[in-house]
C-alpha cells in the first residue's frame, strides 16, 4: 500500500513543528520533526564540547540517533537516553544550525529519514525535505513567517522561563539563522519549486492547521 508523505519546509520559528504535529494528530499520521534530529546531535556536539565541524565529523558514527514514536508522538532517543526536553535550548538551537552544515551529518540522518517515509503516512518538516529528502512528496509546503512576527512567537514562548532572552536577542538569533540556513553549502534552506509558499505571518495557529490538513484531505480523498 502506497505511503502518502507531506513536506514541510521553513526557516527557524515558522512554527513548522507545532503545526505538523497538530495536523498529524488530527489526521493519523506520523510527525517527523527531523530539526530534532539535528538537535540531538547539536546536543551530543555541545555536552562533549565537539562542535567544530571536523571534531563532529570524527564522532559522527558514534553519534546514534534513533526516532520512537509512541501514541503518534515523536521521542528523540541520543545513544539510548531520551533527549526529547533536552535539545530546544538557545544553545543547542544555534549549535544546531552549524551541525546541519556538516555533510557527514546529513549523510548520516538521510537515510533514516527515508526509511521512515516509505513505511508510514508522514508529515515531515524540516529545511530542505521537499528538495532533497522528499522530493517525490505527495504534496510540499513552504511554511514562513516574517522574521519579526518569529520572533515574537519565541518570545512569548520562553518568556516566563527565568533565562528568556530578550526580543532582540531572539531577532537576531532568527536572522543569523536563516542567514547560516540559507547560504550553506550543503542542502540550503529554500522553496522547492512545486511546494505552495503559505506565509502565516497574519495567521493564527488553528486557522494555518485546518488549511493545510485540508489540502491533505484533498490528497486522500
Amino acid at each position: 500500500m502506497k505511503t502518502i508523505n507531506i513536506a514541510i519546509d521553513g526557516p527557524g520559528g515558522a512554527g513548522k513543528s507545532s503545526i505538523s504535529k497538530a495536523i498529524a494528530a488530527d489526521l493519523g499520521f506520523i510527525h517527523v520533526d527531523t530539526g530534532a534530529m539535528y538537535r540531538a546531535i547539536a546536543l551530543y556536539a555541545v555536552r562533549n564540547e565537539c562542535t567544530a565541524p571536523e571534531q563532529i565529523r570524527a564522532r559522527i558514527k558514534d553519534i546514534d540517533i534513533e526516532l520512537k514514536f509512541i501514541g503518534g508522538v515523536q521521542r528523540v532517543m541520543l545513544c539510548g537516553e531520551d533527549v526529547t526536553d533536552y535539545i530546544r535550548s538557545p544553545e543547542v538551537t544555534m549549535a544546531a544550525s552549524k551541525v546541519s552544515a556538516v555533510p557527514e551529518v546529513r549523510e548520516h540522518l538521510f537515510d533514516l529519514q527515508k526509511k521512515i517515509a516509505a513505511e508510514n503516512n508522514i508529515i515531515m518538516d524540516g529545511r530542505d525535505i521537499g528538495s532533497v529528502v522528499l522530493p517525490n512528496a505527495d504534496l510540499k509546503i513552504y511554511l514562513t513567517a516574517s522574521a519579526e512576527e518569529r520572533a515574537s512567537r519565541r518570545y512569548l514562548e520562553l518568556r516566563e522561563k527565568p533565562d528568556c532572552p530578550t526580543y532582540e536577542e531572539i531577532l537576531a538569533d532568527i536572522q543569523q539563522r536563516d542567514y547560516n540556513d540559507m547560504h550553506r553549502e550543503i542542502a540550503p534552506l529554500t522553496q522547492a519549486e512545486d511546494a505552495v509558499l503559505l506565509d502565516t505571518t497574519s495567521m493564527g495557529f488553528n486557522e494555518v492547521v485546518e488549511h493545510i490538513s485540508a489540502m491533505i484531505r484533498e490528497i486522500m480523498d
